[in-house]
């Protein structure tokens, strides 16, 4: 399933592509590209849960609003996101590229995805795609953008 999100995220959303593509028409594009009709299915339910948010149909869970509280993760989200990837989302709150409300939508969908396996990097995707997805972080997603390519750059070196 995240393979499919990430195809159509750098496919259709990313690159800017026709956003209003025909349901059938995608599920056509990515059977054709190799993709299971299952993950595709998920993939696509897993998109309608974060454009809920968009839409305002769905709300973060209620979190405290004291900036000097901290988020104690569950052990099923401990499960999911390691060490490094709460680090990562505690580095985005400190520099404001995440703020509590987006974290919690970031932190939701992964916990939706149906893998088993789940890195930094993965993480740092399903970020892009949350900022992407919510009206008024435009600013936030161009940081996280520039993050996420100028640390994949400097591996390069």
């Amino acid at each position: 399933m995240f393979d499919v999100l990430m195809y159509l995220f750098e496919t259709y959303i990313h690159n800017e592509a026709e956003l209003r593509v025909d349901q059938d028409r995608l599920e056509r594009d990515l059977t054709d590209a190799g993709f299971d009709r299952e993950d595709i299915y998920n993939a696509l339910l897993w998109l309608e849960k974060l454009a809920d948010y968009q839409d305002g149909l769905a709300e973060p869970m209620q979190f405290a609003s004291d900036p000097l509280s901290m988020r104690i993760y569950t052990v099923e989200e401990c499960e999911r996101l390691d060490a490094s990837c709460r680090g990562f989302l505690l580095f985005l709150e400190q520099i404001q590229v995440l703020n509590l409300e987006t974290r919690e939508m970031v932190i939701e969908r992964v916990l939706a995805l149906d893998t088993a396996e789940f890195d930094l990097e993965d993480l740092k995707w399903v970020i892009l795609m949350v900022l992407f997805n919510i009206p008024g972080c435009e600013n936030a997603y161009q940081q996280m953008e520039e993050l996420l390519f100028e640390v994949n750059e400097g591996m390069l070196h």
